[in-house]
C-alpha cells in the first residue's frame, strides 16, 4: 500500500469514528492552543514592556542610585533595590552631580528628581498621590505633554516657588469637572498653585503617572522633604550610538565626585535604554519558555491518550491486520498505516490548536485594550512552527509502540481473533 492509499485510508476510518476522533484530539488540541498563547502573551508583554520603556526616550540614560557591595563584593542588583525599598537611604547623589554630567560632550541636558507620596487635599477631596519631584528641564526630557496651563521654569525651581502641575487622574480626583488652574492644593501645611494639567500618559514600568503630582525637585526637597540628595537623573544624549561611551563617562565623573575608587563600591547605576531593552528581552524570552515547559506537560498528556487510542484501534482491527498480511502486506506496511495515523491525528490536532489558539490570543489583546492596556496582538511565525513541530514529533514519538504491535501480530492468529 502506498503513503497515499495509507492517508486515504487513515483520514476514512478518522471520520467513521468522529466522537473518538474527538476525544483523542481534546487533549492536545488544548495543548498547542496553549503554545500560541505563550508565544502571543510573550511578544504582547515584550511589546507592551519595550513600548514603556520606550516612552522615556531611546535617547535617555538613566543614573540612580543603588547601596554599594558589601566588602566581598556580592550584594546582587535585586539585594540594593530591596534595601532602598525598606528604607535604605543613598545620600551622595545631589543637584551638582547632575550639573557636571550636563556638561558631558554627548549630553544636550538633564533632570533629577526624587519621589514622595503626600496627602493632597482641594476642598473637601482628600487624596493620597505621589510628589514626583523633577526639575525644569523634564519636558525637554520625558515625552510628556501638557493639556492646560504650563510647566514650571527654571527661575522658579530656584526660587523654590509652590507650584505644581496635576496629573490627569489627580486632578479629576481634586476638582472633578472645574477648572484647576490657579487654584490652592493643600500638601501638609503648604498650599501649591496648579499652574498647569499633564495630558493622560497611563501607566509606565508599573507607575501611574496620571496620579502623580509634578513639583520643581528644589521645592519638594526643601519644603516637604528636608533633604538636599536626589534618587535618579535622567539625561538626554545628542548621538546615541555612542551612549555607552557616555555611560561610562559618568561612571567615571561621579566615581571622582564621591571619592570611588573602586567600581565594586559604587553607590550609583546607570543605564542606558539599549541595556534595559535588552535586559527586558532577555526577562520575557526566560518566561515565555518556562511557560512553554509548562506547557509541554499537556502536550505529553495528550500523547499518551493519542497512544492509548492506538492501542485500542490495533485491538479492535486485529482482523483486519490477519486479512492484509494474508495477502501479502509485510510488517513495515501494517507499521506504515498506524504510524501515519497517529501522525494525522497529532496534526490534525496541531492545526485546530493553532487556529482556536490565534483565536484566544485575539481575544485577550481585544480585552486588554478594553482595560486601557496597549496589547498589540502578535503571533510570530516560530509558534507555528514550534505547534506543528510538536504535534508530528508526539505523533512519531506517541505512535511507534502501538504501530510496532500492530506490525509483530502473527496474521493466523490474527485471524482466528474473530
Amino acid at each position: 500500500m502506498t503513503i497515499i492509499s495509507s492517508v486515504k485510508n487513515s483520514l476514512r476510518l478518522m471520520l467513521a469514528n468522529k466522537m473518538r476522533t474527538s476525544l483523542t484530539l481534546l487533549g492536545l488540541i488544548i495543548g498547542i492552543t496553549t503554545v500560541i498563547i505563550v508565544f502571543s502573551a510573550g511578544e504582547g508583554i515584550r511589546g507592551l514592556v519595550m513600548g514603556q520603556v520606550e516612552s522615556f526616550g531611546t535617547d535617555a540614560i538613566n543614573t540612580e542610585v543603588k547601596v554599594p557591595n558589601n566588602k566581598k563584593g556580592q550584594a546582587s542588583d535585586s539585594q540594593s533595590s530591596n534595601a532602598l525599598a525598606t528604607g535604605v537611604q543613598i545620600t551622595t547623589m545631589t543637584l551638582s552631580d547632575m550639573a557636571d554630567i550636563n556638561r558631558l560632550p554627548n549630553i544636550i541636558t538633564s533632570y533629577a528628581g526624587v519621589l514622595s507620596q503626600e496627602q493632597a487635599s482641594y476642598g473637601n477631596e482628600v487624596r493620597k498621590a505621589f510628589i514626583y519631584g523633577v526639575g525644569s528641564t523634564y519636558l525637554d526630557v520625558d515625552k510628556t505633554e501638557i493639556a492646560e496651563g504650563r510647566f514650571y521654569t527654571a527661575a522658579e525651581e530656584n526660587s523654590l516657588a509652590p507650584v505644581i502641575v496635576l496629573g490627569s487622574s489627580i486632578k479629576d480626583k481634586l476638582f472633578g469637572n472645574s477648572d484647576a488652574i490657579g487654584k490652592s492644593v493643600r500638601l501638609r501645611q503648604e498650599r501649591f498653585t496648579v499652574i498647569g494639567i499633564a495630558k493622560p500618559k497611563g501607566a509606565v514600568m508599573f507607575m501611574n503617572f496620571d496620579d502623580f503630582i509634578y513639583m520643581p525637585t528644589k521645592t519638594l526637597q526643601k519644603k516637604l522633604m528636608g533633604i538636599d540628595y536626589v534618587s535618579f537623573i535622567i539625561s538626554k544624549v545628542s548621538d546615541t550610538s555612542r551612549s555607552d561611551v557616555t555611560a561610562e563617562d559618568i561612571k567615571d565623573l561621579l566615581r571622582r565626585n564621591h571619592d570611588i575608587s573602586d567600581p565594586e563600591r559604587d553607590d550609583f547605576r546607570v543605564t542606558t535604554m539599549a541595556e534595559a531593552m535588552a535586559t527586558l528581552n532577555t526577562i520575557t524570552n526566560a518566561l515565555t519558555f518556562l511557560l512553554l515547559a509548562i506547557v509541554m506537560i499537556s502536550l505529553v498528556v495528550g500523547g499518551v491518550g493519542i497512544m492509548n487510542v492506538m492501542y485500542v484501534s490495533v485491538t479492535e482491527r486485529t482482523m483486519e491486520i490477519g486479512l492484509r498480511k494474508a495477502v501479502g502486506a509485510t510488517s513495515s506496511n501494517i507499521m506504515q498505516q498506524f504510524l501515519i495515523e497517529s501522525i494525522l491525528l497529532t496534526i490534525l490536532g496541531g492545526v485546530v490548536g493553532c487556529i482556536l489558539g490565534s483565536v484566544v490570543a485575539y481575544l485577550i489583546s481585544l480585552a486588554a485594550g478594553a482595560f486601557g492596556i496597549t496589547w498589540a496582538f502578535s503571533i510570530p511565525i516560530r509558534a507555528f512552527v514550534v505547534a506543528i513541530s510538536f504535534s508530528a514529533f508526539f505523533g512519531i514519538v506517541f505512535g511507534v509502540t502501538p504501530a510496532r504491535a500492530a506490525a509483530k501480530l502473527d496474521p493466523i492468529e490474527a485471524l482466528r481473533s474473530e
